[in-house]
């Protein structure tokens, strides 16, 4: 076939459970659930036909594709897949910059799709390009003319907001706060002032192990009448979700009954 005249692959944004995709111990109990249990059958089809992959870390990847090998089986082994790693700027900042040598770089990325290559887009877990890297490498598919099919799966930001009992008609995902306590306490009250005033719900997240020391603030700082909801290990065995407000969260002890060292979710509002 003539250079050129072979299609580009489609880019698929395949979701991975929220456990970020390691393997249960052996023995004892498995802490992870099979992939089934929370991607659908067309998702897992997807993924074991791919062998080309962009991810956030690869080790998590081959984690998670070991785990769709035993539900319906690679179409190649684990050693034949193609794993590339986005550039540490992109991981930290969670996107390559939008000026011209950061498409590039996300272009170049894509590059097996122009020999025709599906390439499937992954991060550590939950949605990849949503609250995690890859917007990037959306864009440049989009800019060399491929397919861009987002597959079902679980994301988080949407379990916790539907869980919290708070206003689902209108909310903003902000991302992380500032780790500088005044600048936290600043943003955390900005935030608070924005959900009282239009109802809008306002979600952010922290990394694990310091989970317990936003809740602290956030304690400190909201109105005893704002509503905090708290979405620990959502879809794991631990999953805990508390939604009442502030003055209430100040009756009980700090963290009590939350597993805050997994991935939470924090949501105030009215």
């Amino acid at each position: 076939m003539k250079t050129g005249t072979t299609p580009p692959g489609t880019l698929y944004l395949v979701p991975t459970p929220l456990d970020f995709g390691t393997t249960p111990p052996d023995p004892g109990p498995a802490t992870t659930t099979s992939p089934s249990q929370w991607l659908p059958t067309q998702t897992l089809a997807v993924a074991s036909r791919l062998t080309h992959w962009i991810t956030e870390n690869a080790k998590s990847t081959r984690a998670f594709l070991k785990r769709v090998d035993t539900v319906v089986g690679l179409g190649a082994p684990l050693q034949a897949q193609q794993i590339t790693e986005l550039p540490r700027v992109a991981h930290k900042k969670g996107d390559h910059a939008p000026q011209a040598d950061g498409e590039a770089q996300a272009r170049a990325l894509l590059a097996p799709a122009l020999s025709g290559h599906d390439i499937g887009l992954v991060s550590e877990a939950g949605m990849p390009a949503i609250a995690d890297p890859g917007s990037s490498i959306v864009r440049a598919a989009h800019a060399m003319g491929m397919r861009v099919v987002p597959l079902t799966g679980p994301v988080s930001l949407v379990l916790a907001l539907a869980s919290s009992g708070l206003n689902g008609q209108s909310f903003a995902f902000v991302g992380y706060v500032p780790q500088e306590a005044s600048e936290r306490a600043r943003r955390l009250r900005e935030l608070e002032a924005l959900a009282l005033k239009t109802g809008q719900t306002q979600i952010f997240i922290e990394t694990p192990y310091r989970n317990t020391a936003l809740l602290q603030t956030v304690l400190q700082t909201l109105h005893p009448h704002t509503r905090l909801a708290v979405c620990c290990g959502l879809t794991l065995p631990q999953e805990v979700t508390r939604s009442a407000l502030v003055g209430d969260w100040k009756k009980r002890a700090l963290g009590d009954g939350l597993p805050l060292e997994t991935p939470a979710v924090f949501l105030i509002g009215r």
